[in-house]
């Protein structure tokens, strides 16, 4: 069971042992994203992320960072979405204090080097190019712009190059002074905890400044037709997300639209799979998933076929969704999709950095705080009913929305498909 506490500051300190974990993993996640930004600022959370690898006062450049980490065997990395920001070690438990001093130094401690900050424009541009060109990574991102339009919740979390390119060394400083402050700032520290490293985390982000960041955009918006999306880029194959708009991870509902996801294309016998790859040979790769937000969300299926098979694969994914929306899953189906989900989970929450970020996260973003345990009993609970439900709720060509990314589709033929049967 993990254990919460509060710094006079505000910071939140979570422990979640682990019994006979010989590894240590540190998380801290900062409450701001891209979804937190201005449209000048659009990029900036993730170049924060980058800027904090690169030298503080005490480890004053990137290899000396990277270094004391590497030195013990560490693995260590950082992410950034479009509502919060993430820092994180894994090492060999007796090397605890050292992660927890690495991770809080470069929290309180970074320099933003203006000659970093240049050196890295050139790196952040890089992955850009890279999402750009890699279309299986980059549907994503056009899904959500095609479902939140010119908004922060539909703006690339990575920025723009002009803002890449814009950015000056004391618009870090004052994003920094604004975003990462103490009630908006978790820390998870999780497998084989040594006391010395509670202690030693506890007296550094006693030091965070006080207060929150600003609030998030909110996500919702309204829609009444379907929305089509598409990017031409060279290439074999067309990558295509068929999805509805859903709700966000604090809806009564959205953890039946979490089941649901995978009884459609969660694994390789689901729905989706069998009939878009097994049956008809259409795609390699075919999943469906339930992306959630504070206020929204999205329940989506993206496939990668080529530009001749698109037409069919679209019509079979979206005949599928009206065929559970339309007729209750059986019960030995939704047993099975139960068991998978909650094996999956299970098996994700064997290593301390997953089991660190499910408490963490929901520490951070959401108003109670689920065990596994208590996840198990409500996706145990759910009925064929429930699903149905909330499938007639989703499906529908009102929250209909496709992003496409490849080479020769027929925009008004495929315009004509991108409907609900």
């Amino acid at each position: 069971m993990y254990k919460k506490q509060i710094l006079k500051n505000g910071v939140r300190i979570l422990t979640i042992p682990q019994t006979e974990a010989q590894t240590f993993a540190i998380l801290v996640m900062v409450k701001t994203g891209s979804a937190h930004e201005s449209r000048t600022q659009n990029g900036i959370s993730h170049f924060v992320e980058h800027m904090l690898f690169k030298g503080t006062k005490k480890r004053p450049t990137t290899l000396a960072i990277s270094s004391a980490l590497d030195s013990i065997g560490g693995e260590f990395n950082a992410f950034t979405s479009k509502e919060y920001t993430g820092y994180y070690a894994k090492v060999a438990a007796r090397h605890a204090v050292a992660a927890v001093d690495v991770i809080s130094d470069m929290l309180l401690h970074s320099k933003f080097s203006a000659s970093e900050i240049e050196r890295e424009r050139g790196v952040i541009t890089e992955e850009i190019n890279m999402y750009q060109n890699n279309p299986l990574i980059h549907i994503d991102n056009l899904f959500e712009s095609c479902l939140y339009g010119d908004t922060p919740a539909g703006w690339e979390t990575i920025g723009t190059k002009q803002n890449i390119n814009a950015f000056e060394r004391q618009d870090f400083l004052n994003y920094v002074a604004a975003q990462y402050r103490a009630a908006g700032i978790v820390v998870g520290l999780a497998g084989c905890i040594p006391a010395a490293a509670v202690a030693f985390a506890r007296k550094e982000f006693l030091n965070v400044p006080g207060g929150r960041g600003s609030a998030v955009f909110r996500f919702s918006g309204t829609q009444s037709a379907p929305a089509l999306k598409i990017q031409t880029q060279a290439g074999q194959q067309v990558n295509v997300s068929v999805g509805f708009r859903a709700f966000g991870y604090d809806h009564a509902d959205f953890y039946i639209a979490k089941l649901l996801s995978v009884i459609l294309g969660g694994s390789m016998s689901s729905r989706l799979f069998i009939a878009v790859r097994e049956r008809k040979g259409l795609a390699y790769q075919v999943h469906t998933q339930m992306e959630g937000y504070a206020d929204d969300g999205y329940l989506t299926t993206t496939i990668g076929t080529s530009a001749d098979k698109l037409g069919q694969a679209v019509a079979v994914t979206l005949a599928e969704c009206v065929r559970i929306a339309q007729t209750a899953v059986g019960k030995k189906e939704l047993q099975k999709a139960k068991e998978y989900l909650k094996g999956r989970t299970t098996i994700d929450l064997e290593a301390a950095e997953n089991i660190n970020m499910w408490y963490v996260r929901q520490e951070l973003l959401q108003p109670k705080v689920l065990t596994p345990e208590a996840f198990f009993e409500i996706i145990d609970a759910l009925t064929p009913r429930d699903i149905r439900r909330v499938a007639g709720a989703l499906i529908a060509n009102s929250g209909l929305n496709v992003a496409a990314i490849g080479s020769g589709i027929d925009e008004k033929k495929f315009q004509k498909l991108a409907e609900l049967p």
